[in-house]
């Protein structure tokens, strides 16, 4: 198979049918072998019923339901494990992202040998009360992360088979899958212009919140890329630093104490600071000890539960 097209949605009724029959044109009229696979994060309107209809009149479509809402990052973890092609395109379902994008995109990760490429929306039809926040966090995210990326954010993204099976998606991390993917040692990262269109139904699930628990992810990642399989390097470091300074602190007082008898070590507040910074030091060297017996990956941390699922292949083990 060429392509499977995930996209996730919540409260999306109106959009849906065009959006697959878009799709299914782009496909058709390119020859592409292709799946679409709607993931519903628990939505309350009618997506589901229109899912069911869609999935009857077209054999590639896939649908998965969820209980309950989610989140964005849960249902494109969903849809990477249920993935089947040899490229995976995630788009949203609002119709902002255009399906025409969808050769080209193919192309560069196919052809061309990149393992990921997102797209750049240049060119946004959004208020300032989203656009401003986003330059800023595409910016902190670039300097911190060390990818050019224009646009982190940009739910139009093309990547290769492997790399969707081969890192785990949660919280709000969907904004930095480029960063996980490059802690996980995929490097060919490429990005792309695209159209941006006017949202035409329903309205927006943006809200500032998203940022400060991004921002939150966003160090998350950071520290565990560069620490997750070596934890004691972080706080034994710490904790070596901490510790050191504690014992010169006592050292010093001890001298003084010896040289100088008038002077009591307990009275003198140095001698409580540098008891802290020992205590400090000694629980950074067993908080990173811990670290080290302790798996980071729980069991259950992607688990959710799915309500109904339809379609051909409506389980697909990867």
């Amino acid at each position: 198979m060429d392509i499977s097209v995930i996209i996730p949605l919540f409260n999306e009724e109106e959009s849906l049918a065009e959006l697959e029959a878009w799709i299914r044109r782009v496909m058709e009229s390119n020859g592409f072998s292709y799946e679409i696979i709607l993931v519903d994060d628990g939505s309350k309107d009618g997506s589901w019923r229109v899912i069911e209809g869609l999935a009857e009149e077209n054999p590639n479509l896939r649908g998965i339901k969820f209980n309950r809402n989610y989140g964005k990052s849960a249902a494109l973890h969903t849809g990477f494990k249920t993935a089947a092609a040899d490229v995976v395109i995630t788009m949203d379902a609002d119709l902002q992202d255009s399906p025409d994008e969808i050769p080209a995109l193919y192309k560069m990760v196919a052809e061309e040998g990149y393992e990921i490429v997102s797209g750049w929306k240049k060119k946004r039809h959004d208020p300032l009360s989203k656009t401003v926040p986003s330059k800023f966090f595409n910016g902190v995210t670039r300097k911190i992360s060390g990818i050019p990326l224009h646009d982190f954010n940009c739910g139009l993204k093309a990547y290769k088979r492997t790399v969707v099976k081969s890192i785990e998606v949660y919280g709000e991390m969907h904004r930095y899958i480029p960063l996980l993917a490059k802690w996980a040692g995929f490097t060919k990262i490429g990005e792309k212009v695209v159209t941006h269109r006017p949202r035409k139904y329903g309205l927006t699930k943006f809200g500032l919140e998203r940022y400060i628990k991004g921002f939150l992810d966003l160090l998350t990642i950071s520290f565990v890329g560069r620490f997750g399989k070596r934890p004691m390097h972080f706080f034994g470091t710490l904790g070596t630093l901490f510790f050191f300074l504690g014992f010169v602190i006592l050292v010093y007082l001890s001298i003084a104490k010896l040289i100088y008898e008038e002077y009591g070590i307990a009275d003198r507040p140095l001698f409580f600071f540098g008891i802290l910074t020992v205590i400090i030091g000694t629980q950074l060297f067993v908080t990173g000890f811990l670290a080290e017996l302790v798996t980071r990956n729980s069991p259950t941390r992607n688990v959710y539960l799915i309500d109904k699922e339809i379609g051909s292949e409506a389980v697909c083990k990867n």
